[in-house]
């Protein structure tokens, strides 16, 4: 028998409000695990405007959602399960994103991307990559500690890879990374998250034209020559994108930067084995994006048609929200999911970086990241240590995408 929205009697229990906190930086909220074994597609009420939502939380169910047509990406569409105040009047000039295109404006303009992002480019991409990490870890030498990792290797590395690759001059960075914070934050009010989105658009909007007319060798000037010849993108199309890739290539690696540290850390059995053997570092990789798939409601849908997900029927316009974080603690794939550990075979399994054609687009590249600053931080400084009390540190609870605040730490 399935089931759906409409069945649920409206004189019912109150439904559950996401999203849900992490009691432990290093595990999923304690609800997904009674969620998944006994309600694994559940209805869940937003905390930002009371509207229902479906909860998917088994890796399987999370996979078939996120591969499935007949669900959308779509933020316009009603029931779509926003995690914003976004009044109806701004949502109504909101330019979608690639995160949020559907085929064929996807397809087209995914395609021009993809070559920027190949397993082969991000190779030729290394050196300089390891270059930034080895000059921000000399850095931090030269200061001494404590230094807190967040501002001194966390944000610096991503930035200035994303910085160079798109053609953004680094000397701005700390205006965007304060718009881009902004906009990660589920409280903030419609008037900060409008402000906070027209001001970088607004930066961007003269970056892309001064690019129009001055091209560099970068990705975006790339794009614009592609585009010319092969238009899948207006002016405003261009910067909506480079938005995307400037906050999305910078936010989330910053924030598995740090918090990767932290859970090496806290791990010191498993950090010992890393140090051992440094060619457990792409797997240990894996396992670290596994344990926190930091942005574990990034994978919001809304769905275009009937359809059955775990015996329990979706209704057409309903939101769904597919939990990367729920899915990446399943015991069905993952055993002993709450464990840090970097020889998990299945590791890679994960949908840390979501699944179907809006995987992340960046996925080899913060692989390359992660891999050079946990190396070279690893190497160039063996008596990396905690310079706080780790129940003193300050998480994003509050953001779409999960961090730590601030990471003292010393030698």
């Amino acid at each position: 028998m399935t089931q759906s929205a409409d069945t649920v009697p409206e004189a019912g229990p109150p439904l559950a409000r996401f999203p849900m906190r992490r009691t432990c930086p290093f595990s999923e909220p304690g609800e997904y695990a009674a969620l998944r074994a006994d309600e694994p597609v559940s209805r869940a009420a937003l905390k930002v405007n009371g509207k229902p939502a479906w909860l998917i939380t088994r890796h399987d169910d999370v996979r078939q959602v996120l591969g499935d047509p007949r669900v959308s990406s779509n933020l316009k569409l009603p029931g779509y399960p926003h995690q914003f105040h976004i009044p109806e009047e701004l949502l109504a000039q909101v330019r979608l994103m690639l995160l949020n295109m559907d085929p064929p404006q996807h397809t087209a303009q995914r395609r021009m991307l993809i070559p920027e992002f190949t397993a082969r480019r991000v190779r030729e991409l290394r050196p300089r990559i390891e270059e930034i990490v080895e000059e921000r870890v000399a850095a931090m030498l030269a200061a001494g500690g404590p230094v807190d990792l967040v501002t001194a290797l966390a944000l610096p590395v991503p930035s200035l890879v994303i910085c160079e690759l798109l053609g953004v001059p680094y000397e701005d960075h700390a205006r965007f990374e304060e718009w881009s914070a902004a906009m990660m934050n589920h409280d903030l009010s419609p008037e900060e998250y409008g402000a906070a989105v027209q001001a970088l658009d607004g930066y961007l909007d003269q970056l892309v034209t001064r690019k129009e007319s001055e091209p560099g060798d970068d990705l975006i000037s790339r794009f614009l020559e592609k585009n010319r010849a092969e238009p899948v993108a207006d002016h405003a199309d261009v910067v909506t994108m480079a938005r995307l890739m400037l906050v999305g290539g910078h936010e989330t690696t910053a924030n598995m930067i740090a918090l990767g540290v932290l859970a090496l850390l806290e791990h010191p059995e498993q950090l010992a084995q890393l140090r051992a053997d440094p060619g457990l570092l792409p797997n240990a990789v894996e396992e670290l994006l596994r344990v926190f798939s930091i942005s574990d409601s990034g994978t919001a849908r809304v769905a275009l048609a009937d359809i059955e997900i775990g015996g329990v029927t979706i209704r057409a316009g309903e939101g769904i929200l597919a939990l990367n974080n729920a899915a990446d603690h399943d015991e069905t794939v993952f055993p002993d999911p709450g464990m840090l550990d970097l020889h998990r075979k299945e590791a890679r399994a994960h949908l840390a970086f979501g699944y179907g054609i809006h995987q992340c687009i960046g996925a080899n590249l913060a692989r390359v990241e992660l891999e050079a600053v946990y190396g070279i931080l690893l190497r160039r400084i063996p008596g990396l240590r905690l310079a706080a009390d780790p129940d003193s540190l300050r998480f994003k609870d509050d953001a779409m995408v999960y961090g730590v605040h601030e990471l003292p730490v010393t030698w």
